[in-house]
């Protein structure tokens, strides 16, 4: 079928739904402007990149920087542009325009916080990674995280020579250690009491749809974490003869053979696959 038959497919399967799972990658982000390399890392990073020869933000917080200060004056930085400074603006808006009518569940591994600023509602979204407004203990010593927005934007202001002034470094207020973002990057990520409300509310309007007329929308996820969405919405789509699979990824939008008949792979930008979907 050409792109233009799978798009009016798309759409007419995602009208007659019951209910919607909406699975998202970063690959729906960096459609909404949210890119890690590229004019927008070299404007907003460009001393990191000539004093450690960091080549992207996702690859930049993995470096071992020497000292808590250029640890904080770097993730600081990060976290401002990637959940505080940025939003996702009309792609965000075009998908809640389209699924915002449905009855509805986000789940993602973006920790942007995208789609609680684009209107979604906070009780229909599972932040499966973490959140980049997040604190939480290095051990964990505890099981609590904490609000960063004003330490963000102190450490953001008040940095130089790339270092936070030593007074501004992260504590945890139990144990007094340092602090990381609330990310899953190992075995210490802390899923806190709102983590685990999320997973719960996922889980119970999974239970609720999988036998009905609902649709798994994949879009931009990639082969980091397949595990979280594309896996499993491959499985519940094979396990329910009334369920589609609709997936939108810039070049690597495909499905199984076990699920072709029931999916619709849609290979193109996010931001103009929903704007078209919609009528757009």
């Amino acid at each position: 079928m050409n792109f233009c038959t799978e798009l009016e497919k798309a759409a007419e399967v995602l009208e007659r739904s019951e209910a919607v799972v909406v699975g998202a990658g970063s690959g729906l982000s960096a459609s909404a402007g949210l890119t890690y390399g590229g004019p927008r890392f070299q404007e907003h990073f460009a001393g990191f990149i000539a004093r450690y020869h960091v080549t992207d933000m996702y690859s930049a917080g993995f470096y071992p920087y020497p000292t808590q200060e250029e640890y904080w004056a770097y993730w600081s930085r990060h976290i401002w542009w990637n959940r505080y400074a940025q939003d996702g603006g009309a792609v965000y808006g075009r998908l809640l325009e389209l699924v915002g009518k449905k009855d509805y569940f986000i789940l993602t591994t973006n920790v942007d916080h995208c789609f609680q600023r684009a209107g979604f509602d906070k009780k229909r979204l599972f932040y499966t990674q973490g959140d980049y407004g997040l604190f939480q203990c290095a051990k964990p010593c505890h099981g609590k995280t904490y609000d960063n927005r004003a330490a963000v934007a102190r450490m953001v202001k008040e940095q130089r020579d790339l270092r936070v002034p030593p007074e501004l470094v992260p504590r945890c207020p139990v144990c007094g250690g340092p602090m990381i973002p609330n990310l899953r990057c190992d075995g210490r990520f802390v899923e806190d009491e709102g983590w685990r409300a999320a997973q719960e509310r996922c889980r119970d309007f999974l239970r609720r749809h999988l036998r009905g007329r609902i649709v798994f929308l994949e879009l931009g996820v990639g082969n980091n974490t397949p595990g979280i969405i594309k896996y499993p919405f491959w499985r519940m789509t094979a396990d329910n003869s009334s369920a589609w699979h609709i997936c939108v990824n810039q070049g690597q939008a495909w499905a199984p053979e076990a699920i072709r008949t029931q999916s619709v792979c849609l290979d193109g930008d996010i931001g103009t696959v929903l704007e078209k979907m919609g009528g757009g």
